[in-house]
């Protein structure tokens, strides 16, 4: 086994960090001293890391200077920036768009049904990007691959904390934030060119389960006349989940299945994972075995770890010997028709582990030029990454002349230069809805601008006014997907009604119309680094009205405002609108459930036609530009046309044509200016809107090329067909059918309840109940900290309660009656919920969840079982029931957690997650308090109870989460005698 590389930490314990310029003027590179400059890791980040390493001749030195302190071989950075800067970056992350305030950890996390306060998602992207005051902005890169915590807590300041040593790179200064990322990608890479038929609309299912049901899905795409262009198979193809095989009776016929798709105009898109099953026999076991390129434990023995297959092994995708083998299995892979490739659980995702993933000894035996051999913790943010770029460099050894097209879930920052990805295992619920705007936006901040949300979401079945909301919405983004998983209700976008695929319907034939710009889009972001989505903010970076919202975003000059409130469609929406000249305009679509669109002054667009052949969307005979002059009555454009795939438009074999529009005379001429490239333009008509205000436009016809002049309309004339216009948008909004606004409920005894949580929030707690599971907590967010303590989905984990020893909920699969629908508020004197579910036998379960007015830093549970009517000759007592309390609490850093408390024996316990499952009865309990301290926040979650009502307690370490959970005796219960116990939570700093 070759041995682990370390690194010499510098000798310096604080001060300024020195500096030196890298790769162009006003980009600095900041290290704790020139000895770490000289030992720092090969980046992983930068395409070519020796770029970081290279210092250039300039003048100019930094504005902004990191300073820098070292404690137990962790490396703390600060940089204090002006006063009413606001911060945005940080990469795929849950919860607000600015993000001062947020404190969050790169740690590539399989996060299936994160929340708004989950602090490590899929991805890791050490990147800030501040907006100063004045409108410029600075970029900051903390250049590690380890684990790293972003902490924006403290207003105007960044501050990075990863094990030393690592540079941090600072971008700017520069006049804009588009500066900045287009600085940005000349180190990390811009996006990988995406074939053109990519940018449709993609339908995914975890999983079709048959090559029949794949066929059946698209067929109704086409006969329903809603655009689709690629259909996705999950890991259910393969033979027992084994990668690069199909299961020989439900896909038995890949190239066959791959041709229909083909055929009717679909293409095909395909997962493969990282775990390969440990099995002899099976080829890729074999030929992986024989060519030794298996993560290795500590002891040199390859790893083996649980995932779908069963037992696994792991390819070290550090080695260049493993990412060409990959790629050579990817190249076979790909000749069964396979247009694309899906890697999904590559964090790397590992069952029955706390941790979720590998252990941090586990030794990767890289090449020297992207770091050596390194124990996993080195190396686990950027798993993801290389084995996407292997997946990709396979793609282009089956064809170099197509592009591939690779969706990858784990990723870090530069894996924009292979891959796609997506915002993983979203909620089915409005909150969630909300998030995938910021979500997709934070990520085109961080260098990656090609990703999307599930969308309708994952987990959880979605409403029709939901779903409806989400794909109008969801039409709009980069990457456009619905995604939905095992259990779910159908999630196609016929599934939910008439009126939600009617609004599904026209809001992809929207997308359609837009993909000539998104296209454009992203061919600048490929050749320039430019942006494909931002947010608001970037038509005016100095505006601060801008800078918090969350509910419209640019594609280019193109401005989306969406409603993600369900009780409001987007006529509602108060526009918050950039200075200077927006117009609104539609194709005559809207809907209440379609975003609102307006055109910046001074900018032209291309669109497509409207869509006559569903299935044909990509190619378009004629050409439409949407035309907004600026005050000076001017306006322009570009519009990027090659052959969609492949690589001849770096050779030259493409059109990029220059539009221009020029108001002279009361006459606007629209001309093209310029163009690039040796391809000849298409013989074609151009259709030409100009927009005059409020929806109204005049237009004309001409040949795509030729000079085409539109007469401006007088003054009264341009009001009166505002008017027009504006009456006519009313009308349809009015006459539009709307979406059933119904919510799934429960089938429980035929009770209709809401899963829309209750929202209790006071002191130094927001908690989020979900009234008709008897009561189950699903968030226990604590605000100073910003810890998300206990997050969960509806329908599992949680805080709850059981009726007895075994393991079943009151609230989950007995049947139960909730007494109480309306949580009631306990009036002045506290915030409280009061919750009861029938558990049968004349027993309820009741629980009070209340926030003290004296005590704000406190959640107070006071739970109990109670006899209402027992029945005759049973003496008046029940049958034997234990109160159960089973809090599932959320472990953001499993690996730094740990139980401790006092026996009321005065023995001291830490309980560690290897410990497993652990009972502790009698003197054993805790006397009185135990707590959840988590190392790396510096927290302690103690839970304080009453000694005398809890029998014992058990702690069970599950996959990133623990069970702290309280028992009462077992007995029967009367009237008189009822189980209680009353419990309470408090967050304490931990030194």
């Amino acid at each position: 086994m070759a041995e682990f590389e370390g690194k010499t930490v510098n000798d310096v314990s604080s001060g300024k960090m020195v500096f030196e310029p890298i790769l162009e003027e006003g980009v600095f590179r900041f290290d704790c001293s020139v000895n770490d400059r000289d030992t720092a890791y090969p980046s992983l980040s930068f395409t070519y890391s020796k770029v970081r390493d290279v210092p250039i001749m300039v003048q100019k030195v930094p504005v902004y200077i990191p300073t820098f302190e070292c404690v137990n071989g962790q490396q703390i950075i600060n940089i204090e920036l002006p006063t009413g800067t606001s911060l945005y970056g940080t990469g795929e992350v849950s919860g607000q768009l600015e993000r001062t305030g947020k404190r969050i950890f790169t740690w590539n996390t399989d996060a299936w049904g994160y929340g708004s306060g989950t602090t490590s998602l899929y991805q890791s992207h050490p990147w800030v990007l501040a907006i100063l005051p004045n409108g410029e902005a600075l970029g900051v890169l903390a250049d590690t691959t380890r684990r790293c915590e972003i902490d924006l807590r403290k207003e105007s300041t960044i501050k990075f904390i990863a094990p030393a040593p690592y540079p941090v790179i600072t971008f700017g200064p520069f006049a804009s934030p588009t500066a900045v990322l287009i600085s940005l990608s000349h180190a990390i890479g811009t996006v990988f060119m995406p074939p053109k038929w990519s940018l449709g609309y993609h339908q995914c299912r975890w999983s079709y389960d048959s090559d029949a049901r794949v066929l059946e899905v698209a067929k109704t795409f086409r006969e329903k006349g809603i655009p689709c262009d690629v259909i996705w198979m999950d890991i259910d193809y393969m033979d027992g989940f084994r990668c690069f095989t199909f299961d020989k009776d439900r896909f038995s016929e890949p190239e066959t299945l791959a041709k229909d798709l083909h055929h009717n105009g679909f293409k095909a898109i395909w997962m493969l994972d990282p775990g390969i099953k440990h099995e002899e026999g099976y080829f890729v076991y074999d030929s992986g075995s024989e060519n030794d390129i298996w993560i290795q434990k500590a002891d040199g023995r390859p790893f083996v770890g649980e995932v779908w297959p069963g037992p696994c092994v792991f390819p070290d995708f550090t080695q260049e010997k493993t990412r060409l083998w990959w790629a050579k299995l990817v190249k076979d892979f790909v000749s069964n028709g396979v247009d694309g490739i899906w890697n999904d659980m590559n964090e790397p995702a590992v069952f029955k582990t706390v941790t979720k993933t590998m252990p941090d000894s586990n030794i990767h035996r890289g090449d020297p030029d992207v770091g050596g051999c390194q124990n996993h913790s080195h190396y686990h943010n950027v798993y993801g990454m290389l084995m996407a770029r292997s997946t990709f460099e396979g793609m282009k050894l089956a064809n170099e002349k197509k592009r591939p097209f690779v969706l990858t879930r784990a990723g870090f920052i530069g894996s924009q230069r292979y891959a796609a990805t997506w915002t993983g295992d979203n909620l089915s619920n409005w909150e969630h809805l909300h998030m995938s705007i910021s979500m997709v936006l934070q990520l085109g901040l961080s260098g990656q601008p090609l990703s999307g949300p599930d969308i309708g979401g994952f987990a959880g079945n979605a409403t029709p006014k939901l779903f409806g909301r989400w794909m109008g919405v969801g039409a709009m983004f980069p990457f456009c997907r619905g995604h939905s998983e095992k259990g779910t209700t159908d999630h196609e976008p016929w599934s939910f009604g008439e009126e939600c695929e009617e609004v599904c319907r026209l809001a992809l034939m929207r997308r359609y119309r837009f993909i000539p710009h998104i296209y454009t889009l992203f061919y600048m972001a490929h050749t320039k680094g430019t942006p494909v989505a931002t947010p608001t903010f970037f038509a005016d970076p100095k505006d601060p009205r801008l800078r918090n919202i969350e509910n419209s975003f640019l594609l280019g000059p193109l401005l989306v405002h969406a409603s993600t409130l369900r009780d409001q469609g987007s006529d509602g929406l108060l526009h918050v609108l950039p200075k200077g000249i927006w117009l609104r305009f539609d194709f005559n679509d809207s809907h209440p459930d379609l975003p609102n669109l307006h055109l910046q002054g001074g900018s032209i667009i291309p669109v497509g036609p409207p869509l006559q052949h569903v299935g044909e969307a990509n190619v378009t005979d004629d050409l439409s530009l949407i035309v907004a002059l600026d005050q000076h009555g001017k306006a322009e454009g570009v519009l990027f046309e090659d052959e969609g795939d492949g690589y001849e438009f770096n050779e030259g074999g493409y059109l990029l044509t220059y539009y221009v529009a020029e108001l002279q005379s009361s006459v606007v001429t629209i001309k093209a200016s310029k163009t690039e490239g040796s391809w000849t333009r298409p013989k074609r008509r151009l259709h030409v809107q100009l927009l005059l205000g409020g929806g109204a436009m005049v237009d004309a016809w001409g040949i795509d090329g030729d000079v085409l002049q539109i007469i401006m309309p007088s003054e009264p004339k341009i009001s009166n067909l505002i008017t027009i216009s504006e009456e006519q948008y009313k009308n349809r909004i009015e006459s539009a059918k709307q979406i059933p606004d119904v919510e799934e409920v429960s089938g429980h005894k035929g009770i209709e309840l809401s899963k829309t949580p209750v929202e209790l929030k006071s002191g130094d707690w927001v908690l989020k109940i979900v009234p008709w599971v008897g009561g189950r907590m699903i968030s226990m967010q604590h605000l100073p900290s910003g810890t998300q303590w206990l997050h969960s989905r509806v329908e599992v984990d949680g805080y709850e309660e059981y009726s007895g020893v075994e393991y079943r909920s009151a609230g989950c699969s007995e049947e139960y009656t909730v007494f109480e629908r309306n949580v009631e508020q306990a009036g002045e004197e506290e915030e409280s919920l009061n919750l009861e579910g029938d558990i049968g036998g004349g027993l309820v379960l009741q629980r009070q969840i209340s926030i003290p007015k004296n005590d704000p830093k406190v959640i107070q549970i006071d739970s109990g079982i109670i006899a209402r009517n027992v029945g005759a000759g049973s003496g008046g007592f029940s049958r034997l029931v234990c109160l159960r309390v089973h809090p599932v609490f959320t472990l953001l850093h499993p690996t730094e957690v740990f139980v401790t408390f006092v026996s009321i024996d005065g023995s001291k316990h830490e309980v560690w997650p290897e410990s497993g499952e652990q009972l502790f009865e009698g003197d054993l309990r805790p006397n009185g308090e135990w707590m959840l301290v988590d190392k790396c926040l510096g927290l302690g979650l103690v839970n304080r109870f009453n000694v005398d009502e809890v029998y014992k307690c058990m702690i069970h370490w599950g996959t990133g989460t623990v069970n702290m959970e309280l028992w009462s005796e077992e007995r029967p219960v009367s009237k008189e005698s009822p189980l209680r116990i009353s419990h309470q939570y408090k967050v304490r700093a931990i030194s």
